[in-house]
């Protein structure tokens, strides 16, 4: 058996499950994004891999309905760096932000159950999780402004270090915002 789930479309948009021999929805494809499945979505004329179609779906299906994460301008944003030569770098930039910002919620959500089970054993629940998140919001939001800024910090450097290495390598070539001077 195969390392991930394989989930076949059709050309009448059903989705079925190889693995256990029925169809499914987009809903139940989300279902197995939330329970971290392994999966590809392939054609099931030509085997084409349209997993990132599928999950591209599921997200607007989820921007569409209810309190949106991407704002107007993040999108048009993010549509700018297609075609762009940081295009590469700007999907890595998501990525690792993306897992970073996991990492934190794990380690917030380790700290809550840790919290809960002392407060738990003193019969505090309700009021003990109201503190609790009441001190985790601001200390979240710090770790998460901080972060950011190390990112953008970092971004900024590895910007300046290719543009370095350009210019060292196109030492004839006139770069907007050089004066000439070394």
């Amino acid at each position: 058996m195969s390392d991930f789930r394989i989930i076949k479309k059709y050309p009448n948009r059903r989705l079925y499950d190889t693995r256990t021999s029925t169809y499914i929805t987009v809903t139940d494809v989300k279902q197995l994004v939330l329970d971290q499945e392994v999966f590809k979505v392939v054609d099931a004329k030509t085997n084409d891999d349209l997993t990132r179609a599928i999950l591209l779906q599921i997200i607007l299906d989820e921007e569409s309905g209810g309190k949106p994460i991407f704002s107007e301008m993040v999108l048009s944003n993010i549509i700018r760096f297609y075609g762009h030569a940081m295009q590469g770098m700007m999907g890595m930039y998501l990525e690792k932000n993306v897992q970073a910002f996991l990492d934190i919620q794990e380690k917030v959500a380790e700290q809550s159950k840790t919290f809960m089970s002392g407060a738990q054993g003193k019969g505090q629940n309700a009021d003990a999780w109201t503190q609790f998140m009441n001190f985790q919001g601001p200390m979240v939001q710090n770790m998460m402004t901080s972060y950011i800024d190390q990112s953008k910090d970092m971004f900024l450097k590895l910007q300046d270090q290719f543009q370095s290495q350009a210019k060292t390598m196109f030492p004839g070539f006139p770069f907007p915002g050089d004066t000439g001077k070394k």
